[in-house]
């Protein structure tokens, strides 16, 4: 006779009612895992099923390469190059700021400050992210743009400069919260052991630490990126919403956001081809920030093969 057939009864069903158990937790957390998986899919199926009837109407060639956007006009143009243009060169300029800055205070926080300086400069610094997106789309408006006026002569009081600028540092308390988490999570033996080889704090923060934590550094990155490219009350109210097709940041410009947020107002029957344009646009925001994932994976995966 085996040893579960000799067990009391008592302990059977209680040995049962714990494989039930996990079983339903396994479960649980199962559906919790495909629910953000049903949830892009569900996105992605909206956003193609509603811009399906936009491109029946506007050729998908003339949508990609048209240099003029224009929708709600008497002979509307559908270009989608401006608003493009205008969301990559203000998430360029906020990256230009939030990288350095982010990448620089996680250094400091994790090498270099005390235990009672970080444990009070971090929820400070994440307390930004808590202040409403609208808020930094006045403070560009009311008072970096007139700021950099004095600085760059003729800088019209709508421009990207200001609002890439407010969203860079908008964006540095997820950069540098995320950065200083996995930095914290090298192990201290790999710290040691570059201290015993002679290196400075500095060198083994930046060659040891890092690429330790490269892969949460990278996560960081793409946060801030994707955050830059979704941001859309900053550019609204700092950028303009005139769509411009130009590179230059001192300019006014649209947004691919700035412009669903236009159009959402209600001003458009929503059978109509111009409120059909912003399920296409935001395909191409989809398309974009899916994009700027793929290429930081595949650098992260770079610089990981070559350490």
């Amino acid at each position: 006779m085996t040893a579960n057939s000799q067990s009391p009864a008592p302990l059977r069903r209680s040995i049962r009612r714990r494989r039930v158990r996990d079983r339903l937790i396994e479960a649980l957390l199962l559906a919790a895992g495909l629910v953000a998986v049903f949830t892009t899919l569900a996105i992605v199926w909206i956003l193609v099923v509603e811009a399906l009837p936009f491109f029946e109407h506007v050729p998908l060639r003339d949508f990609l390469t048209d240099t003029m956007w224009t929708p709600l006009f008497a002979e509307p143009r559908y270009g989608i190059l401006p608003l493009v243009a205008g969301t990559l060169v203000t998430t360029f300029v906020a990256l230009a700021v939030a990288i350095p800055a982010g990448t620089t205070i996680a250094i400091y926080l994790s090498e270099f400050a005390s235990h009672r300086l970080r444990e009070t400069v971090k929820p400070a610094l994440e307390m930004l992210g808590a202040v409403p997106t609208i808020v930094y789309g006045y403070f560009a408006l009311v008072m970096v743009t007139p700021f950099l006026q004095k600085l760059i002569p003729g800088l019209p009081g709508f421009n990207m400069l200001s609002a890439g600028l407010v969203i860079g540092v908008m964006i540095v308390p997820y950069v540098a919260s995320v950065s200083e988490d996995a930095m914290r999570a090298v192990p201290n033996y790999m710290r040691e052991g570059s201290y015993a080889m002679g290196a400075t704090r500095l060198q083994t923060a930046m060659r040891v630490v890092m690429p330790g934590a490269l892969s949460g550094i990278a996560a960081a990155y793409i946060l801030g990126i994707s955050r830059a490219v979704g941001e859309t009350m900053v550019v609204a109210v700092a950028a303009g919403l005139q769509p411009n097709l130009t590179w230059n940041p001192t300019e006014s410009a649209a947004t691919i956001t700035a412009f669903i947020v236009q159009v959402s107002l209600g001003d458009l029957p929503h059978d109509s081809i111009g409120y059909q344009s912003i399920f296409a646009a935001g395909l191409v925001l989809l398309i974009v920030t899916l994009a700027f994932n793929i290429a930081g994976f595949a650098l992260t995966r770079r610089f990981r093969e070559a350490y």
